[in-house]
């Protein structure tokens, strides 16, 4: 029979990619982790590990493995809480993924709150723009914006995601400010992503505009600088310019056109059942967080109108 606590430590090292850090959460030696993974890799008759002299990947049978029993040792976890009275205690290591602005901006800021109200719980928050395999990297929920796809995953929607049009007073100064989509075509248009396509909805319904401008990058956060600085048209969420549009940095352009309104702010995780106390109490505080119209939308838009209205004028 195998040793419970050798699985532990086998997702443990798994998840983490690294013996002594999972030693160190477990609170044991990085010898001892050594001498179980061995002791079960012997029991099991394979290798579930490939070691090299900088990290620790898993092989094809020790994928397959780990994907077998990391969520029955957490419905394990969950069990024993329920059965001992502590199911609504909030406790263990809570492994998160999120992108990297958003999680910076709209996250992190808020963990202190979050872990304060629950010190029996740890957080480890990886932030990255590629959509990670939560099941493989062994993350309890991961947060993501886009229109979600058919997955084996559940989504929990948080909030959805609204993009405008916007520019620097500076820019609208200088060059105006477009007022159709045919305008646009004489204008300086930012984009990441090698030209991706803006997809609007407008008075007459969806449509998808490419833009052309004088800059090429693969980083949203240099588009966001540079709309910023004044280099011309962008289109963005207003979770990463609402303080921009409160305080007057950024103004709305083409108020009638906004992005498409099927990209939402998700938590994802891998099963419905056996949900940890701990990934549906962080779901619901971010829910409540955002909320129906939350924080970075209050007010932005009636700062916007009226600075473009003025600009206009």
């Amino acid at each position: 029979m195998t040793n419970l606590a050798d699985l532990e430590i086998f997702v443990k090292v798994a998840a983490s990619g690294n013996m002594s850090a999972a030693a160190k959460s477990l609170g044991i030696s990085p010898a001892v982790v050594s001498k179980r993974i061995k002791r079960l890799e012997e029991q099991l008759g394979t290798r579930l590990l490939q070691r090299t002299t900088r990290q620790i990947g898993m092989t094809d049978a020790g994928k397959g493995f780990y994907d077998r029993i990391a969520n029955i040792l957490t419905g394990i976890e969950d069990a024993e809480q329920f059965v001992s009275g502590r199911s609504t205690e909030i406790a263990g290591n809570l492994r998160i993924s999120a992108p990297t602005s958003f999680g910076r901006m709209h996250i992190a800021p808020h963990l202190p709150t979050f872990m304060q109200a629950n010190p029996h719980l740890s957080i480890d928050l990886m932030l990255s723009d590629e959509f990670t395999d939560i099941i493989a990297q062994g993350f309890d929920v991961a947060i993501r914006i886009s229109e979600l796809k058919d997955s084996s995953l559940v989504a929990r929607k948080l909030v959805q995601v609204r993009r405008i049009l916007c520019a620097s007073p500076s820019y609208v100064e200088r060059h105006g400010a477009p007022t159709s989509i045919e305008e646009l075509a004489n204008h300086h248009c930012l984009t990441a992503h090698n030209g991706e396509p803006w997809r609007l909805e407008g008075p007459k319904g969806p449509l998808i505009y490419r833009p052309a401008g004088m800059l090429n990058t693969n980083s949203s956060e240099v588009i966001r600088e540079a709309v910023i600085a004044g280099l011309g048209i962008a289109l963005r969420s207003t979770w990463d310019i609402g303080n921009e549009l409160k305080d007057g940095r950024l103004v709305m352009v083409m108020p009638g056109y906004e992005g498409s309104k099927n990209v939402s702010v998700s938590a994802v995780y891998p099963s419905r059942q056996h949900l940890p106390s701990k990934v549906r109490a962080f779901i619901e505080y971010l829910a409540e967080l955002y909320g129906p119209v939350p924080y970075w939308e209050r007010r932005s838009s009636d700062a916007g109108r009226k600075q473009i209205i003025s600009d206009l004028a």
